[in-house]
């Protein structure tokens, strides 16, 4: 009888290093590669350009393979308790660095049936994380990023989202990683705030900024970036112009368009007199959520309806009837906003809603309720959380610093410690 063999890849890419690991694992006995689901890969990276079944097919085709079966997680144990492989064939890049916990676990595992890992020789130069920058650095991939960000609601439990007011801002957060306890912190996806955009420009937040003025200078944005951006459209503006708004969107590989269900003359959430404030009907508003879904030409562009009921002290009940309408309407998922300071109004919506017939994925601003942990929102169902303006704010505040700190000292020499070097902000550039 064979030996078993157990290979785990993501295999987004094939390239000469994944062919070479299951040549050697192929001569040792029965390769069971274990495919990394998409849902396992964005524990640690991003997610694969390909599915999981567009992946498995490839891989299945391989002679070398003798069966694939899903790795659901990035811990191997699941797997490995199931088959008690011989073998465990892996690459030694693994030895530090994200994966490094796995490895440790991969050995611990073997131990106790008297399993064995082989670790080859790493393949320089090349990876699929490298070759994806290639592609991305010399192709337009528009369709692919519009599709992402539904990708990443299938494989995710909790997608963070940080406004990018600016390209340079597009930037760092397109290449910001924090390492922490074995594992990689990013920002999932960017969002167009329209209280930012109409900031940087000297006007208030009151629709002042024109939406095409605003579609228009993503490019800038989208031509040095690749995460997903969601785009937050006030109101959405009239019914009969929201075709071109929509189209112009998916041209320019936007994923996601959010309209909030108020009308007139726009007054920004946070304040907290909205007696001015007019809140649409259902039926209006739900005119609007099936003007997008028959303009969009992409059922990936998805549909995000924003419901004011607790910014216009509605209530529960009034927001549970506007999501339940809004979901049948087709929207693809539910912003509920507040302004408390804790999360009491949107966990009650969430608790009831999760439940009905007519979830939808439930998104969350939380500005206002800011001590609230991810992992909380996760919790109670949220599965994007949007920090929607804090990047501006703390450019503000440093930049109206800094501008004091040389009118008081008439120098600039005392601002360096708490600015970025010359030479650094010469070299910021996309990777």
């Amino acid at each position: 009888m064979k030996k078993k063999v157990y290979v785990s890849l993501s295999a987004d890419i094939l390239h000469s290093g994944h062919i070479n690991i299951l040549k050697k694992a192929s001569k040792l006995g029965d390769v069971i590669v274990g495919l990394m689901t998409d849902e396992a890969i964005s524990e640690y990276k991003k997610i694969p350009l390909l599915n999981y079944n567009q992946r498995k097919i490839v891989v299945e085709s391989l002679n070398m393979v003798k069966n694939v079966i899903p790795q659901n997680v990035k811990d191997y144990r699941p797997n490995l308790i199931k088959l008690k492989p011989d073998y465990v064939v892996h690459g030694d890049d693994w030895k530090s660095g994200l994966l490094k916990e796995s490895r440790d676990q991969v050995i611990s595992e073997l131990k106790k049936w008297s399993g064995k890992l082989i670790e080859l020789k790493y393949t320089k130069n090349i990876s699929s994380t490298k070759i994806k920058k290639d592609i991305l650095n010399k192709v337009s991939l528009k369709y692919n990023r519009t599709s992402s960000l539904k990708r990443l609601l299938q494989s995710k439990k909790l997608i963070r989202v940080i406004e990018a007011h600016s390209p340079l801002v597009g930037l760092i957060i397109e290449n910001l990683t924090v390492k922490k306890k074995n594992k990689s912190e990013v920002f999932d996806a960017m969002w167009s705030s329209s209280l930012t955009e109409s900031l940087i420009r000297g006007k208030p937040d009151n629709q002042s900024v024109e939406l095409s003025t605003r579609i228009n200078a993503l490019s800038d944005v989208l031509d040095i970036t690749s995460k997903p951006f969601i785009f937050d459209a006030d109101n959405g503006g009239r019914i009969e112009h929201l075709p071109y708004t929509v189209n112009s969107m998916e041209r320019q590989g936007v994923s996601a368009i959010v309209i909030e269900d108020k009308i007139g003359f726009k007054k920004n959430s946070l304040f907290k007199d909205q007696k001015s404030t007019q809140q649409d009907s259902i039926k209006n508003f739900c005119k609007k959520i099936e003007k997008i879904k028959d303009s969009r030409k992409s059922e990936d562009f998805l549909i995000v309806a924003r419901i004011e009921s607790f910014i216009l002290g509605k209530g529960l009940n009034d927001a549970l009837k506007r999501a339940y309408a809004y979901s049948k309407a087709g929207a693809d998922a539910i912003l509920i906003h507040s302004r408390e300071s804790t999360p009491n109004q949107i966990f009650s919506f969430s608790k009831i809603f999760r439940k009905s017939k007519y979830y939808k994925p439930m998104i969350c601003v939380p500005s206002s309720y800011s001590k609230t942990y991810e992992k909380d929102l996760s919790k109670n169902g949220f599965s994007i959380v949007i920090y929607a303006n804090h990047l501006l704010r703390a450019s503000y505040m440093i930049m109206k610093k800094t501008a004091s700190d040389i009118l008081q000292f008439h120098r600039s020499y005392e601002t360096e410690k708490n600015i970025v070097s010359v030479k650094d902000i010469l070299n910021i550039k996309p990777k």
